[in-house]
């Protein structure tokens, strides 16, 4: 893609990518979204930290990030577990996103659903080397 698709892709605000976190313990969310944190721009404060849901039910973590900018570089991070993690955005923000995490995490691909302009991914993050 060339710098004016690019700025074509943000102008017409493609560059949001809404992400979740499930079915992880709350400290691996966490360290899920200081590393994109790092990466790119989210809506989440740096001090909102998951917390365990009490009760019946699956917790689920969300933020909307930012990608517009190439991702800046950070270091492996270490989960306790795989992580999994879905998200849902254009085609081009998506793409950024996951490779963007590639530097702190392993990245598998679990699947995806497309659409005419967006897709929803899930992949599952684990140790770097995993």
């Amino acid at each position: 893609m060339n710098d004016g698709e690019e700025a074509a892709q943000n102008n017409q605000g493609a560059a949001q990518v809404q992400v979740e976190i499930t079915g992880c313990p709350p400290e691996d969310a966490y360290t899920v979204f200081t590393a994109l944190d790092t990466l790119f721009v989210s809506d989440r404060a740096k001090d909102d930290a998951p917390r365990d849901q009490e009760g019946a039910g699956t917790a689920v973590w969300a933020a909307t990030i930012d990608v517009s900018e190439a991702p800046a570089q950070t270091a492996p991070r270490r989960l306790t577990g795989p992580v999994t993690a879905t998200f849902q955005g254009s085609y081009w923000a998506t793409d950024r996103l996951r490779a963007g995490l590639g530097s702190a995490f392993t990245v598998h691909d679990v699947g995806s659903t497309s659409g005419d302009q967006e897709q929803e991914v899930q992949l599952r993050l684990d140790n770097c080397g995993a």
